[in-house]
């Protein structure tokens, strides 16, 4: 039995020696094929033209004179919703007064006629009690008269008392008394009676104004409801929160009061307002030259120029401790497809060397301070050393040391490696 096992594990050594040493050999020659010796280089020519070093950027299409409307904020304690019963095409062109959206105006002017029947209810109410008080004054005035008529009979009698009975003398004071009593007390409620119907006057007048002041805020949200536009432009629909999404405002929709609905742009002049991070922000200036490439259609490009760059930055939303600054673009030319909420990048041009002879920067072979590219002439490859200028993320100006035409060696393996 130990013999049989030592057969079996030398058996099992033996197959693992043959297939490493397959292994071994396949390696060895697959490395071979990719030696640097026969790993093919690719080739660049060395031309002569403007050389451009830029920034990319992206940002939004805006529109610099532009208006939005937004759903009427109502007067009075209306907080309901708003129903879109007429809305502008999207991207369809507006004049200035041109109704752009239109909203439910049905409960508003119901609400206007109910308050004009209590506003004529209640003015009526106010001349009949006017009139009723015009009368009960006159009435109480002819009490007072009649009142003071009987205190001055009631004085005469009592001049006579020297000439009368006792017990006379007695009934002429006791009507006295009574005439002057009820005189004082004609006066008394006179004022009160006069106070009185001034208050019941003042309550009706003040439910009068009330009711006026709520018809003319259900006028006012009524005429509120039809929307035009301020200005000539196009229009844009607004796009909001539905259920999981978002998408652009309907007819026949509800929406809040102040929510956002059309904007109306000016499509002659626009802009980008790009986002620029603050290792970019120190080579930006205003006037600088910048290409402009819509995302949604990349065939679109336009020329742009910096307008303004905003001096303080943002925290960022990668990072607090990261800076934003904005930058607004001015767009050269206008287009149908030119519309805002666009994406949009931007090269900005930061510097430009004109005539320049311009070389693919994975050529260049730094060795301490000293570059060099490779050169190909009469089917061998040369070292030979140059002076680097201006350099981008693609390319690099040639100053000294080659000439052009010269076709150099790329380093494809350590592409885009320093």
């Amino acid at each position: 039995m130990p013999g049989r096992l030592h057969f079996r594990l030398w058996m099992a050594l033996s197959t693992l020696v043959v297939v490493g040493s397959i292994g071994v050999s396949r390696l060895i020659a697959r490395d071979a094929q990719t030696s640097p010796a026969s790993r093919r280089e690719a080739t660049a020519t060395v031309k002569r033209r403007d050389f451009i070093r830029s920034v990319r950027l992206s940002g939004t299409v805006e529109a610099v004179i532009s208006t939005t409307l937004s759903a009427p904020r109502l007067s009075g304690p209306n907080t309901s919703s708003l129903v879109i019963t007429r809305l502008v095409k999207p991207g369809g062109a507006v004049k200035k007064g041109d109704i752009v959206v239109e909203f439910d105006r049905q409960t508003q002017l119901a609400a206007a006629l109910d308050k004009r029947a209590e506003l004529n209810d209640l003015e009526q109410q106010i001349r009949k009690r006017e009139a009723t008080e015009r009368a009960d004054r006159a009435k109480d005035d002819s009490e007072i008269v009649l009142a003071e008529s009987a205190l001055g009979r009631a004085r005469l009698e009592m001049l006579k008392n020297e000439m009368l009975p006792k017990i006379q003398v007695e009934k002429n004071q006791q009507a006295l008394d009574q005439a002057d009593a009820t005189l004082k007390q004609l006066r008394t409620t006179y004022d009160l009676k006069r106070k009185a119907a001034e208050a019941d006057l003042r309550i009706l007048k003040i439910r009068r104004d009330r009711s006026e002041n709520a018809m003319k805020q259900a006028e006012t949200n009524a005429e509120k409801m039809a929307m035009v536009a301020p200005i000539d432009g196009m229009a844009v629909i607004r796009t909001v929160w539905k259920t999981n999404n978002m998408a652009e405002v309907q007819e026949g929709e509800e929406v809040r009061a102040g929510v956002p609905v059309v904007d109306i742009v000016n499509p002659a002049t626009m802009r980008v307002r790009a986002r620029v991070n603050q290792a970019d922000i120190n080579g930006l200036r205003v006037g600088q030259l910048v290409r402009i490439g819509l995302d949604a259609y990349p065939d679109l490009t336009f020329d742009g120029k910096i307008a303004q760059i905003s001096p303080l930055g943002v925290p960022s939303t990668l990072s607090p401790k990261v800076r934003v600054f904005v930058a607004l673009v001015d767009v050269g030319g206008s287009h149908p497809n030119l519309m805002p909420d666009l994406t949009a990048s931007l090269d900005v041009e930061l510097a430009r060397v004109p005539n320049a002879l311009v070389v693919p920067r994975d050529a260049i072979r730094y060795n301490g301070e000293v570059t060099s590219v490779r050169v190909q002439r009469n089917g061998s490859v040369q070292d030979q050393t140059v002076t680097v200028g201006d350099q981008n993320f693609h390319e690099a100006v040639v100053t000294a040391g080659l000439e052009e035409g010269a076709v150099v060696m790329r380093d494809i393996a350590n592409r885009g490696g320093q």
